[in-house]
């Protein structure tokens, strides 16, 4: 079993495609999604079958809340964005993950949603990794 990982737990086909894995928090796995056009985070709570926050135990919520603050904090540190876009949608993929999500005025779609605009533009490999690690040393 994968350090970390909660029995019964399996990550979405979609959500597993379009991020890449960034570390292992109390109750989430943060990933980054795979696309360079906005830092855009996922944090992915370890419970086999929820789809909602409210369908977690309230202390789960509060961990929840907890880590969204704290990666939200440290993105906004690594990038010096202007703001910080926090969701958790599901309507596309059902299980639950909150997008953490660093924008600036002027970045691709600005104002509106990242979702549906343009293509996904990948990370090249070096850009990914010094990002993660640019990520791993704000969060420490």
């Amino acid at each position: 079993m994968v350090p970390g990982l909660k029995a019964g737990f399996e990550l979405d086909a979609k959500l597993e495609a379009d991020s890449e894995p960034l570390m292992w928090l109390g109750l989430c796995e943060l990933r980054i999604m795979n696309d360079k056009r906005w830092p855009w985070l996922l944090l992915v709570p370890q419970r086999p079958g929820v789809e909602e926050i409210h369908d977690m135990t309230p202390l789960d919520q509060a961990m929840l809340t907890f880590e969204c603050n704290t990666v939200a904090q440290a993105l906004k540190h690594a990038t010096g964005c202007t703001k910080i876009n926090t969701g958790a949608l599901g309507n596309i993929v059902r299980q639950l993950h909150v997008h953490v999500i660093a924008r600036n005025e002027g970045d691709p779609g600005w104002p509106g949603p990242v979702w549906g605009h343009g293509m996904r533009e990948p990370y090249a490999r070096p850009d990914l990794h010094g990002f993660c690690e640019k990520l791993r040393s704000a969060l420490r």
